[in-house]
Formats: structure tokens, sequence, C-alpha cells
């Protein structure tokens, strides 16, 4: 048994007699890591990985320590609003992948299953539910919840809004992508505003609010800027660090450490050596924990994550001069909002953005919509020349998957690719595919 599963032991252990001692103990592991991060940064990662890693690992830290300090929000809550207030938000998501690295997450799944939540339930939200209600994670100031994109979020927000007596704030995304849509969630931001100030006590100045848009709007500008250059150029990155990106572009919106990690990323882009390996379009969350995924992607100058539709949507160009719209736009042009067909699109784009070799669609357990909408994307993108696979797997859970199944049809999936990508160069180039200088990966 390594450090890590022993560390993660004592805290599930801890947390079912004592969880404020837990927590302290978790917080603990936390710092120390927080520290080895800034003095000893994993040097196989550029700087953009190196800085977003302390950056997200501090922001975890603030959560669980100053919980008077922070709000729980769903992933597409504008985080912009929160920097503006000076609130530290963390998500369901973000939590429990954090949860899930200590590996103490089998504890607080069978916490929320003795609530009575179904085991079908996204895992994420349900080692998040566990951990709160064993009161790992503490009570924050307020929570702000969405009905886009997830379900899970209906249940679980409600559920500890009432369970804790928390002050609690519902933004209403319509299904139709118009003006008129933009409005009203406009409208409603507005409102947020007005109760982040009543929560906290605090004026939000309005040009607070637009600061913070345009820092977003900066982010975006570098983000799209560096994947542009993506056709050719990839940095060595892992999953973990693919990962952090959707927090930047959502829980941190708005932020200046927003706009340096984008910023650091354009410039190790830009420095990346040319590459011949394979470019993958990966599409949803990151099964950062799934030991044959990291395998293949992990420190590889060989095989990239050339561009991942989560964090593209997330990183959205908007077009409002009036801040509220101009979040609200982001939410209501959310490729999770409405229909699968945007996703589809989006995922067309970036392909043709980053001249991408194939796709991975990543089917997170008990997340109903990508699941249901998992074969008509391979369909449509298998139909514009985009090789396709649907990895099944848990983003949080490593026991809703096999690794073997996983490692078996992930390596029959890149050697499919390999092969067609030296067959397009062999016939780009005048040659037969079974040359001596055909492509080689």
């Amino acid at each position: 048994m390594d450090i890590i599963q022993k560390f993660g032991n004592a805290v599930s252990s801890m947390s079912l007699e004592d969880p404020g001692k837990a927590r302290r103990l978790l917080l603990t592991g936390y710092r120390l890591q927080e520290k080895r991060l800034l003095f000893f940064s994993d040097k196989k990662l550029p700087k953009s990985g190196q800085y977003v890693a302390r950056i997200v690992m501090k922001n975890i830290i603030q959560a669980l320590s100053k919980p008077e300090n922070s709000a729980m929000v769903s992933i597409f809550v504008p985080g912009e609003l929160l920097t503006a207030a000076g609130l530290t938000p963390y998500s369901v998501e973000a939590m429990s992948c954090f949860i899930a690295g200590t590996r103490c997450e089998q504890t607080f799944l069978r916490k929320t299953e003795e609530e009575g939540f179904p085991e079908t339930m996204c895992s994420y939200h349900r080692v998040f539910l566990g951990a709160a209600l064993s009161g790992l994670v503490p009570k924050p100031k307020c929570m702000i919840y969405t009905n886009l994109a997830c379900d899970s979020n209906m249940m679980t927000f409600p559920y500890l809004k009432q369970k804790n007596m928390l002050p609690g704030f519902f933004i209403d995304v319509p299904y139709d992508k118009n003006e008129d849509s933009v409005k009203y969630v406009a409208d409603q931001l507005r409102e947020l505003k007005a109760f982040l100030e009543d929560v906290t006590g605090k004026k939000i100045s309005e040009e607070a609010v637009r600061q913070a848009v345009n820092n977003s709007n900066q982010a975006a500008a570098y983000y799209h800027e560096q994947l542009a250059l993506r056709k050719e150029h990839d940095p060595v990155t892992s999953l973990t660090n693919e990962l952090y990106a959707i927090f930047m572009c959502h829980l941190m919106a708005g932020s200046q450490e927003a706009v340096k990690y984008t910023k650091l990323l354009l410039e190790d882009v830009k420095k990346a050596p040319k590459s011949e390996g394979l470019h993958i379009l990966w599409m949803h969350m990151m099964p950062f924990l799934q030991e044959p995924v990291k395998d293949i992607f992990n420190y590889s100058d060989q095989i990239h994550i050339s561009a991942c539709d989560f964090v593209a949507d997330g990183f959205q160009k908007t077009h409002y001069e009036d801040p509220y719209e101009s979040m609200a736009e982001k939410m209501v042009n959310c490729i999770y909002n409405g229909s699968v067909k945007q996703r589809i699109q989006k995922a067309k784009e970036l392909a043709a953005q980053t001249n991408v070799d194939g796709g991975i669609l990543f089917t997170h357990w008990g997340c109903k919509g990508t699941i249901g909408a998992s074969s008509l994307i391979k369909e449509s993108l298998e139909e514009a020349g985009i090789p396709t696979m649907i990895l099944d797997g848990d983003g949080c859970n490593p026991a809703n998957s096999s690794d073997g199944q996983i490692s078996t049809r992930l390596q029959a999936y890149m050697e499919m690719l390999k092969v067609n990508k030296a067959e397009k160069y062999a016939a780009n180039h005048g040659k037969g595919a079974g040359s001596d200088d055909t492509l080689c990966l």
C-alpha cells in the first residue's frame, strides 16, 4: 500500500468519527503538496502546467480552510461574479477530484448511498455529497447553482441547501439560444450580484464586475490564439493538468490567475517543437485517475490532446458590451445547453482547427446527457472523417470501470490512428504505405 492510499485511509476513517480532525489532516496533506509544487514543481511539464497546478491547489485549500469566504457552485456558474465579490468558488467536480485523488472517495460514496441517493447518479456528485454530509467539506458562505447541463445539480444543491440551511441562488438557463434568453439570464445575474452583496455584507462595484469580464475575454483571446497553433505544436502535458484547465475557464473565470495561465499556455505552445505524433480531440471530462489513460497521455511526446471541447467552450469569446449580458451569453451558448447538434458542431470546428487524427468522447458514469448523445456524436464525427472512440469510465471512481478493458480498447484505437496517419502521409507524398520512409510514430 503506497503513502497516498495510507493517507486516504486515515482521512476516511477519521471523517466518520471526527470530521473536523479529518479535514485538518487533509489540509495538512494539501499544504505539503502546495509546498512541493512551489519548490519542487514537475519539471516534465511546461510552465503553464506547473503554474496551474499550484493555483488550483491553492483554491481547494482556501475553500476548505476558510469556508466563511467560499461559495459552493455548479461548474457553469459565472466565476466572474465570484471573483468580483472576493469569494473562493469551488465546485462539486473540483472538490470530488481532489478527494478521489487522495483515494478516500469510497467512504463518501457509501455515505451517499446510506442517504438514499441512487448508485446511477453522477459519481462526482455522490462523492461530494458524502463528504459534505459527513462534515469533511465544511458549510460554505453560500451556494449558487444552475440547471445548465447536469441534472445532478438539481438533486445535490437543493438537498444540501435544505439540510444545512444555506443561503442559495439558482440561475435558470433557457433551452433556446436567442437574445431573449441572454437578457433573461443577464437579469438573474444582476440579482445574483445583489444576493452576493447581501450574503457577504460588502458592495461589489460595477467596475470590479467589468474588470472580471474583461479578464475573461483576455483569457479567451490567449486561449484561442494558442489553439490556432495546435496543428503543429503541442507541449507535453498530463491528464491532471488538462483537467485543471476546466477549473480555470469556469471556477476561476475573471481572475488574473486565469489570464496568466492562458498567457503562459500560449507561450508554451509557441515554444513547443513541431510534433509528428497523434493529435487527439478530447470531449467531456478527464478521467485523470484511470491508469491506462494516464499511461497513454501523460508526458507523451507522441500522443497529444490538442483540444478539449469542455475547455474551449469555457473560454468562449463573448460579444456583448454589458458585462452581465456577456456572462449570460456564455451560459446560454454553452455547448451543453440545448440540442446535441451544438456539441457536434463545436467538435468538428475544433477538429478542423487543430487537424486532429481522431476524437475520444469520455462518457462519465451517471452523465445521462453525454451517454445518451454518444452514439449520435460518434456517428456524426465519423461521417465528417474523424475516427471517434466512445470511452466508458468514471472520472472520480475508478471502481466503476475496468483498467484492462480500457487499456485494450485504447491501445487498439491508437494503433488504428497511427496506421491511418501513416497511410495519409504516404498518399500525400506519393509513396506506398509500406515504403521505408513512411511516417513512423
